[in-house]
């Protein structure tokens, strides 16, 4: 496992200020930035020139979740920002091998993203080629979802697979990350957390981020006792 990881979501913030707003957060581990095309997800977000200008407000390493319909042709324009993470959706990946092995080449850790209903199994394949597993715990595309009853019996079933496979990935969730829910998230196996209204909404965000990392860290201490399962 790795050290409690908060990331807040660029897509909560005021845009009429991101520089700003993502400065504001400078006591999280991670800026987490959801590129969304309007295919596979109804909105549209950031593009990658639009990042590159945000990361000069921070000094934090970049989080980029590429929810597009064609990360195989995508994925290129997002790997010269020096993100720490590029994360692509195992759903709209043709060539999934091809896109983690340019991720990897040009210097970043691979991740790959799972929506609600894809089942575990489908990372079989990636095994050896995923440093981070994006848990969807609610189906993507809009900030301020309520997470999904399942999530946690699927942060738990992936912390599981990873043990059975000998890799150790950051397991991330993203959606419906709250106080309120996020102890749970840990205990079932999470690392990182991506939080968007939960931080943005709040006015002391950089409080905002230590009450989250506080309660993952309590749910860290239950990890493994299946806790999770009478809140999930």
């Amino acid at each position: 496992m790795h050290d409690i990881q908060i990331a807040p979501s660029v897509l909560s913030a005021d845009p009429i200020a991101l520089g700003s707003e993502v400065a504001g957060v400078s006591n999280a581990y991670l800026v987490h930035f959801d590129v969304m095309d309007g295919h596979f997800v109804p909105p549209l977000t950031f593009g990658a020139a639009t990042i590159a200008r945000l990361a000069q407000a921070t000094e934090l390493p970049l989080d980029v979740h590429l929810m597009v319909s064609n990360p195989d042709e995508r994925v290129e324009d997002y790997l010269g920002l020096g993100a720490r993470y590029v994360t692509f959706h195992w759903e709209a990946a043709t060539h999934a091998h091809r896109v983690a092995l340019k991720i990897r080449n040009a210097g970043a850790k691979v991740g790959v993203a799972l929506n609600p209903a894809t089942p575990v199994w489908a990372l079989d394949e990636l095994a050896g080629c995923v440093d981070l597993i994006l848990v969807m715990t609610v189906d993507p595309g809009f900030g301020g979802q309520a997470i999904v009853p399942t999530a946690a019996a699927k942060v738990a079933r992936v912390r599981t697979w990873c043990d059975e496979q000998g890799i150790d990935p950051v397991i991330e969730v993203d959606g419906g990350v709250s106080p309120e829910t996020i102890g749970m998230l840990a205990t079932a196996g999470a690392d990182a957390f991506v939080a968007g209204s939960a931080i943005f909404g709040q006015a002391d965000r950089a409080r905002a981020i230590e009450v989250l990392r506080a309660e993952a860290m309590r749910g860290r201490e239950r990890y493994g006792c299946g806790l999770w399962k009478s809140s999930s």
